[in-house]
């Protein structure tokens, strides 16, 4: 018989309004402190302490716009959020302080998460829906010179970009996104071309949320349907359907694979938490606390693996963190 699912190891209350992202920063050497962010719908960002489970900052940098992505940059003093005010803002935590360093007006309206990727100590790269309605633009940081803009083909109909994800194999590889539109497909795009290389219908409705694995060069995706989506890139760059998932209810708000390449945890509308097994799919547990949308998961990144831990924000604005497969 199958254990049942264990509770959440604690909760953490208090945003006062639906969390729409999350982002641990637990690296470092001990006695750091593990934190938590989260950004909520009414515009604040919180910092929790996990280890008296409270707040211990409460940053207010977009007008009291839902922020919907929160990512630390080389450590838990410098951090980039983005919000419905449509800014992307940088802050400068060392020493207590609370105040944005510099901002990046997007021009988009939509919910698609920028997504970061380091490319040399103190540089970043950063892929963020564009103002053109189905452009991607990429940006360096701190710089925020343009590196340049992804536009489909003319007649494309892809619509929106969703989700990004920026990658790169190694540190001599060049960086590549991909992204997930609002068509269901998704295409891969190459950073240093500015253009596709690749794309693959993978769904009916828009993809949501994606995750990839690049050592596996395996990916995996999520819509408002009731369909997982795994999907895998040859040696000739070209993204294919590897296989999909039937779940019990539709929609799918987030989707995250653990560092360690293990497990994968998803985010529903069901008000559920599903990890599967992420070599062949398997579900292994449905977590089931939230009273409402789940909107975001996340994977800790401790450096000791029994201390990881996964968080859930919700709707009903309460974080779940839990603790399960975290054994090596």
């Amino acid at each position: 018989m199958a254990l049942p699912p264990p509770d959440p190891q604690f909760v953490l209350r208090g945003t006062s309004a639906a969390v729409h992202t999350l982002h641990f920063s637990c690296g470092g050497p001990e006695p750091d402190i593990p934190l938590l962010f989260s950004g909520s719908e009414n515009g604040f960002i919180h910092v929790w302490n996990l280890k008296t489970h409270r707040v211990d900052t409460a940053l207010d940098g977009h007008g009291r716009k839902s922020v919907y992505c929160v990512e630390t940059m080389g450590g838990k003093d410098r951090l980039l959020s983005q919000g419905r005010d449509q800014r992307i803002c940088l802050w400068d935590l060392a020493e207590g302080r609370t105040s944005v360093t510099d901002s990046v007006f997007t021009e988009h309206v939509g919910f698609c998460r920028c997504s970061l990727l380091k490319v040399a100590q103190g540089r970043w790269l950063m892929a963020v829906a564009a103002r053109s309605l189905e452009e991607v633009q990429i940006l360096e940081l701190p710089s925020k010179t343009s590196v340049c803009t992804l536009k489909p083909e003319v007649g494309a109909k892809l619509g929106m970009p969703m989700c990004l994800k920026l990658w790169q194999l190694n540190c001599d590889s060049q960086p590549v996104l991909l992204a997930g539109y609002e068509d269901g497909s998704i295409v891969l795009w190459s950073v240093s071309m500015g253009k596709a290389l690749s794309q693959l219908i993978c769904h009916q409705e828009p993809v949501m949320s994606l995750d990839f694995d690049a050592e596996k060069a395996r990916g995996i995706s999520g819509s408002s349907e009731k369909v997982l989506s795994i999907w895998s890139l040859n040696e000739q760059q070209n993204l294919q359907v590897y296989k999909t998932h039937e779940l019990v209810n539709a929609g799918i708000s987030d989707i995250t694979i653990r560092p360690d390449k293990k497990i994968l945890a998803t985010a529903g509308w069901d008000h559920r938490i599903r990890i599967f097994g992420w070599k062949k799919l398997k579900p292994l547990a449905v977590l089931d606390y939230h009273t409402a949308t789940v909107h975001c998961v996340s994977f800790s990144d401790h450096s000791n693996p029994r201390e990881r831990l996964l968080a859930a924000g919700s709707k009903d604005q309460r974080i779940s963190v839990w603790s399960i497969y975290a054994q090596t």
